[in-house]
């Protein structure tokens, strides 16, 4: 198994550990495995005070299926968004009025020419599917169609914990998303290995994310995980 991502409580309120944890480490085996093909996942709830011994540079696997499976390690500058659900997830009545175009021009929402004759695709990239690696939020559905998920103890409807992502954002220009430090280095040439967009150096496909859902009324119940 190897070590993923390492969250503390006191950078990311979000999180809800069971008792006096206030440390989630999140670990994955470097191989596909079945039905979906994908790492194995592993979520470990633990005190940062009881955690002692710690290792300056995690143990390398002597094996893995694929590079992007063997995360790069760097650190986390979280920050909170507001993004609003997939329009996948709006209600029919609420998928309509964001297809509207009469209604962003009377919100006086600028609209980017490019999105003109779709403003659905101008709400799903810019207000919606925020992308990159996530604590919470909302589902980035495209691979399926909303489905919901149940936990497998208490038959619970499991919530988004984690958000593992191939790219912090797209290529494209204008993009929303890219952080303000980052906007001279994403659109500037960059070698193999050293673009901005991957600073964890992982791909869980060539542009999907892996997204793991737990159990809101018992984060020690199991866990799972989603392709999208």
């Amino acid at each position: 198994m190897l070590p993923v991502v390492q969250l503390y409580l006191r950078d990311i309120p979000l999180l809800r550990p069971p008792g006096q944890a206030d440390l989630l480490q999140i670990l994955w085996c470097p191989y596909d495995h079945e039905p979906d093909y994908k790492p194995s996942t592993a979520l470990f709830w633990r005190s940062a005070a009881a955690v002692v011994d710690i290792l300056a540079t995690p143990p390398e696997p002597y094996e893995v299926n694929y590079r992007g499976y063997v995360p790069e390690r760097c650190g986390l500058s979280p920050e909170a968004i507001t993004k609003y659900p997939d329009s996948l997830d709006l209600s029919p009545e609420m998928r309509l009025m964001v297809e509207d175009p009469s209604r962003w021009q009377a919100a006086g929402v600028d609209v980017d020419s490019a999105y003109g004759d779709y403003p659905r695709d101008f709400y799903d990239c810019e207000l919606a599917d925020a992308p990159g690696w996530k604590v919470g939020g909302w589902p980035p559905w495209g691979r399926t169609d909303p489905y919901r998920r149940h936990g497998t103890v208490c038959d619970v409807q499991m919530i988004p914990l984690l958000t593992i992502a191939s790219f912090e954002w797209d290529g494209g220009e204008g993009r929303s998303w890219t952080p303000c430090e980052d906007q001279a280095a994403a659109y500037a040439a960059h070698y193999a290995g050293q673009d901005p967009s991957q600073p964890t150096a992982v791909e869980v496909g060539s542009t999907d994310n892996m997204q793991l859902y737990v159990c809101p009324a018992s984060p020690e119940h199991p866990h799972t995980d989603l392709i999208q």
